[in-house]
Parts: structure tokens; sequence; C-alpha cells
């Protein structure tokens, strides 16, 4: 079975700098980028579950879908802030390859804004037809995401690791988690971990603080397993840490 983050022809990595290594951003983005893959494929599906005029269902589902594209949009924000202008200067021969990674990160914030309206309407109403729209929305950023996602880690993270160091891309990764609330933060981390191999988890709850550890297994477990049951009726639920 081929990777996901496999490079695909006619693609081409930036020039890797001279030096050593001194971050391991490759694999945490390919952390992170698992679980926003795994969002927005199912995003379409979620829309498409709440049957006409179930009203209860939309919000809920649009909640959920809401506070993914809040995270996908900080996420990019804080590269767009702490890691691509480092990575310009630092790499310059990696500039085309910044250049469209702006541009895809542009392409995507278009998309969450023109999905915004729709989502809460739809949220209100539950109407078919705002829902068909909506779910079609969603498609449309998946195919968006499905290039970026990929082309970011195989393209653009080795030099990365190279560039920046490991507090650098930690502050580039806390970017707007004050702007999240933190008991949705504390199940949503069960999403990310459910969404990687046992051994990334493992890596991950290394990398993550005690009392956010904590907090995760006294409340953040159960409270992920209940939004992935009630997401996904029927389902099993991802084992995770």
């Amino acid at each position: 079975m081929t990777d996901f983050f496999t490079m695909q022809p006619g693609e081409t990595a930036a020039p890797l700098p001279p030096g050593p290594v001194l971050c391991a951003g490759t694999a945490g983005m390919r952390r992170i980028h698992r679980f926003f893959l795994w969002a927005y494929d199912e995003a379409p599906g979620l829309v498409r579950s709440a049957a006409a005029g179930d009203i209860p269902r939309a919000a809920y589902v649009g909640e959920v879908l809401g506070n993914f594209d809040k995270v996908l949009h900080l996420h990019h924000e804080g590269e767009d802030q702490s890691m691509y202008p480092q990575l310009a200067e630092r790499a310059p021969a990696c500039a085309l390859h910044v250049a469209q990674m702006l541009e895809q990160h542009r392409q995507v914030t278009q998309r969450l804004e023109s999905i915004e309206p729709i989502r809460l309407r739809w949220m209100e109403t539950a109407d078919a037809d705002v829902g068909r729209e909506l779910a079609a929305h969603y498609e449309d950023l998946k195919s968006v995401l499905n290039v970026h996602l990929r082309r970011e880690v195989t393209e653009v993270m080795p030099v990365v690791d190279r560039v920046m160091t490991e507090k650098e891309l930690q502050e580039a990764g806390k970017h707007g988690i004050d702007q999240l609330d933190k008991k949705f933060l504390i199940g949503y981390l069960g999403m990310v971990l459910a969404t990687n191999p046992r051994q990334d988890q493992k890596e991950m709850f290394k990398e993550i603080p005690a009392p956010v550890r904590l907090g995760y297994r006294l409340i953040g477990r159960r409270m992920f397993r209940k939004q992935y049951a009630t997401l996904f009726p029927g389902r099993p639920i991802p084992e995770t840490l």
C-alpha cells in the first residue's frame, strides 16, 4: 500500500540546504495532516448524514465541522506567521515552493470563508438544498487539501527540518491555542490520535504537556468516544492511547 505522503510525478522537492537536521517537523506535520485528511474526507458525508429538517443533527454536525474549519485556519495562520517567513529567509532556494504553499493556503482560506455562511444557515434550517451546497463545498475543499497536505510534507518540510529548531516550530504549532475552547481541544486530541498509527500516537503523547495528558486520560478519551459515536452511529470507535 502506497503511503499518502509520496511525491507524485511532476512534483519536485525544494533543494535541501547543507547542515544537520535541527527538528522533527516532517514527522509532526504528517501527524496533524493525517487528521485533516480524515476530517475533510468525512465532512461531505457528515453533512449528508443529516436528514432534511433534522435541525438537531445539522446543528451538532455543523458545530463539529466549524471546529475543524477553525483548527485548519489557525494551523495555516501559524505557519504563515511563524514558519514560512523563516523558511524564505533561511533557505532562499525554496522561494518557489514557499510561494506555492502560501498560494494553496490562500485557496484554502477562500474556501473556508465561502463555507462558513452556508454552514451556519444549514445548522439553523437543515434545509436539503443548503445541505447539498455545503457538502459540495466541502468536496471542493477536500480536493485542494489532498494536494496541499501531501506537497507540504514531501516538498517543504525536509527543508524546515534543517533550518528551524524544535522550539521555533513548536511556537508555530501553538498559534491560536488560546482561541480554542480547552474542553474541545482535549476531545480533539482523541481525533488526532485516532487518525495516526499506534507508534505515532506514542510519539505524540511524549510531546504533550503532562497536564494535557492527564486531562485526556480523565475526560478527553471519553469525550472523543462519545463524539465519534454520535457522528458515526454504528461505526466501530478507533482505539487510542
